[in-house]
């Protein structure tokens, strides 16, 4: 995936020639309860494209906003505005009203008709650029310069890899409640540029999952009346192809962490069991084997483990396995069921859907089944995702009422920083991407 899609946007990136310098100023985003930073980010229309330069900058402020570390302050508190990309900030105008680190930036087009992107990040206290970058891309992909240049800051800021150049493939529903057509859609993580990669209301659309190495989704397809499969699907191509001749129903697929097998549930006899295939050989291994419903497997990032959800004690409770089948353990113990456990790419956490006294639940707890926390509750939250750096997850939310569905919403690892994401209808089962760039 990665391959494709830098060849596709044909950016360039160079540090400019300001030596960077060691930040003075950062968030630790291993606090429970964080401040957000002051910041300012200036119009990159000065000095280059205005349209474009300013729409650039409000994408930069929303990512950054939405992240919950930052506090975009509003360009009317500006004092100094036409300083020049060029000049050193008037450092004092800054601190005035209360800024801590400063963007200036430019747009401009160039000869051969590609966009030129600059940035500068300054650190107001110390008076002094902490980093510099320009980038060079087709004009249709002036949001992903955006996303981008707020991936460079978020991480030069908080020592951690961002987010912000990252898509989310999703359940697009419209329609009333007992006849919803499900189709398949892909936007930028922040409900931008939505694009839908089915488009068939007989087919019945679930459990949509990112490969990670490769531009190919894997989602469960059930046209009405017959049974589900899983299917693999090259988004450029739309070419797409059933995983396994299996005789049952199956479902729940991902990706390895490698992107060289699924894992998956088959549905026999009432009962349903977690298999790997191999995507080269289409050779299948059958991992659990119990009378009972085993299923949402999601591999470790190292891929030597498995957690899944199985109702093997009498309810619905998370396990881990060796990625062979073999020491599978319970991990959940609280009050309540568990399901759709989710492995961290940190590989620090699980997430998962806790109903509990008539309540969903999104939380976390570690691999070993301690720790337990829940982020965010009500009358029905489910699916979590994770964000490619492990700080955030994305989930849906069911709104009550005759004219009620789906949303999507994000949570960051404190709790405290919830976000509606938007799409042009209801949203379910959402799967965050890798970083892009």
């Amino acid at each position: 995936m990665r391959a494709f899609l830098t060849a596709a946007v044909s950016l360039v990136a160079a540090l400019l020639a300001t030596a960077p310098a060691r930040a003075l100023i950062e968030i630790d985003i291993t606090q429970a309860n964080i401040q957000p930073m002051p910041i300012a980010i200036t119009d990159f229309g000065a000095g280059g494209d205005p349209q474009l330069g300013q729409q650039i900058s409000q994408v930069i402020a929303a990512d950054l906003q939405r992240s919950g570390l930052f506090k975009p302050v509003d360009p009317a508190a500006f004092i100094e505005t036409a300083g020049g990309f060029d000049a050193v900030p008037n450092f004092g105008s800054w601190r005035v009203i209360n800024v801590q680190a400063l963007v200036t930036g430019r747009v401009t087009k160039q000869p051969d008709g590609r966009l030129k992107a600059e940035f500068r990040l300054w650190d107001v206290f110390a008076g002094q650029q902490i980093t510099g970058q320009q980038y060079f891309a087709n004009p249709d992909n002036w949001r992903r310069i955006a996303h981008i240049i707020a991936d460079a800051i978020y991480e030069r800021l908080t020592g951690e890899k961002g987010y912000f150049d990252t898509r989310i493939v999703f359940v697009d529903e419209t329609g009333p409640k007992d006849a919803r057509v499900r189709r398949l859609a892909l936007m930028d993580q922040d409900g931008a540029n939505v694009r839908y990669l089915t488009n068939d209301p007989q087919e019945i659309i679930r459990n949509p999952r990112f490969s990670p190495s490769r531009q190919e989704i894997t989602y469960v397809s059930q046209p009405i009346g017959q049974t589900p499969r899983v299917y693999l699907l090259n988004i450029e191509t739309g070419q797409r192809e059933v995983v396994g001749d299996f005789p049952a129903m199956t479902f729940a697929p991902r990706f390895s962490p490698d992107g060289q097998r699924v894992v998956l549930s088959l549905e026999q006899g009432g009962n349903a069991n977690i298999y790997v295939m191999d995507l080269g050989s289409r050779r299948t291994t059958r991992l659990t084997n119990t009378p009972s419903i085993d299923t949402s497997p999601s591999f470790a990032p190292d891929g030597r483990q498995i957690v899944f959800e199985s109702d093997r004690g009498g309810s619905q409770q998370l396990y881990v396995m060796n990625a062979d089948g073999t020491n599978q353990q319970r991990i959940s113990f609280g009050n309540g069921s568990y399901a759709t456990p989710v492995w961290s790419p940190r590989g620090d956490l699980i997430a998962f859907t806790k109903r509990s006294g008539g309540r969903f639940s999104i939380g976390v707890m570690r691999p070993d089944g301690s720790g337990e926390r829940v982020l965010t509750e009500g009358y029905h939250n489910e699916g979590p995702t994770w964000a490619p750096n492990g700080r955030v997850l994305m989930f849906f939310r069911d709104v009550r009422g005759t004219g009620g569905g789906p949303q999507l919403w994000t949570v960051d690892l404190t709790g405290y920083n919830e976000q509606r994401v938007p799409t042009p209808a209801f949203g379910s089962d959402p799967a965050w991407s890798p970083l892009l760039n």
